[in-house]
């Protein structure tokens, strides 16, 4: 992983990372909990580090384990939306 930069993000500088206030974010660090989000467009702040989210990808919740490599990126790019193409196996006649 590349850490994101603040002069390659979309985002203007003076405005800062685009962040959710988790009010529930002490009790998911105490009791390891996981926090259910839609906010895909969430910035990882380094005070997520070690925080399980479960990030939706518009059918399911899937978990994420925040990591220190992760800071600076957003909670969608660990959540993929797509399922990976398989073709079926079949018999040969």
């Amino acid at each position: 992983m590349h850490p994101s930069l603040i002069v390659r993000s979309g985002r203007s500088a003076w405005k800062g990372p685009y962040f959710v206030s988790f009010p529930n974010i002490r009790d998911a660090l105490a009791n390891n909990v996981a926090i259910k989000t839609k906010a895909r467009s969430c910035t990882i702040l380094p005070n997520f580090v070690g925080i399980r989210f479960m990030v939706h990808n518009g059918k399911d919740y899937l978990p994420v384990t925040v990591t220190q490599d992760m800071v600076g990126h957003k909670l969608g790019e660990f959540s993929h939306t797509k399922k990976r193409f398989v073709y079926k196996v079949t018999k040969n006649k």
